[in-house]
């Protein structure tokens, strides 16, 4: 029997295994954040739907690198992807900021949850077709699942960070906030990848030790960094637009 074949059971290698385990995990961890919020342990349960957030695109690089990518993966993916930055987001941010308002600040978490399952839907409907032109260009549509998740903790953050009276106290606030969301991860925005960053041989290890600081600054001040992470990518909305546009003139689209 050759090492292949004794790794194997039923003809299914273990390598293909370990790439939906990871998705399994990143779900787990999503379903988790509900737990903790039950509990409004939030410190917890921010850190449970960022972990899922890290495990989210840890899955598809090791399923590339292992040469082991599915359609039953991607599947699985998208329907994680649902739960723990969707369903699971939703939940966390109503019991910790829309309750106040009761049966419309459920409809609000409900629309985000919808905004999220709607959004998975377009891209697995399109994931065998030419790609679009903002693919093409290097751009995605609308805010991604872990963005949309993780954007949706702000309001946490905030107050995780600075103290003093709550965010999470203005729920009609946090629920124009979370609409405006929902309205972004279903929009056709063109959005930042990481597709379109270069870096220059020169400039590699100055960019290194910048994310070395990022890193530290992690377990450091942990909810300081997250926010600043998210400011950040709000940030790049507009100036993403702009570029794209931009870019889309000078190809001739």
């Amino acid at each position: 029997m050759s090492r292949k074949e004794s790794l194997s059971f039923g003809g299914l290698s273990i390598r293909s295994v370990i790439p939906n385990v990871i998705t399994l995990l990143a779900l787990v961890s999503g379903l988790t954040s509900v737990r903790f919020a039950l509990r409004e342990d939030w410190d917890m349960a921010v850190s449970a739907i960022i972990f899922a957030g890290v495990l989210d695109g840890l899955d598809g690089t090791v399923a590339r690198l292992l040469k082991s990518t599915s359609r039953f993966g991607a599947e699985l993916d998208s329907l994680s992807d649902n739960v723990a930055f969707g369903v699971a987001p939703a939940i966390v941010i109503f019991l910790y900021a829309l309750g106040p308002l009761d049966r419309l600040g459920w409809a609000v978490a409900l629309l985000f949850a919808v905004a999220m399952a709607l959004r998975l839907a377009r891209f697995n409907a399109g994931i065998d077709q030419e790609e679009n032109l903002k693919q093409r260009l290097g751009y995605l549509t609308g805010i991604p699942a872990p963005a949309g998740a993780g954007l949706l903790m702000v309001p946490l953050l905030i107050d995780l960070t600075l103290g003093g009276t709550p965010v999470g106290a203005h729920a009609e606030l946090v629920g124009l906030y979370t609409v405006a969301l929902a309205c972004l991860m279903v929009s056709t925005f063109p959005t930042f990848s990481l597709r379109l960053l270069r870096v220059r041989r020169d400039f590699f290890v100055p960019v290194m030790m910048v994310i070395a600081v990022i890193i530290a600054g992690l377990f450091v001040h942990t909810w300081v960094v997250l926010l600043v992470t998210a400011a950040l990518y709000v940030v790049t909305l507009p100036v993403t637009w702009v570029a794209f546009h931009r870019r889309r003139r000078k190809k001739g689209f």
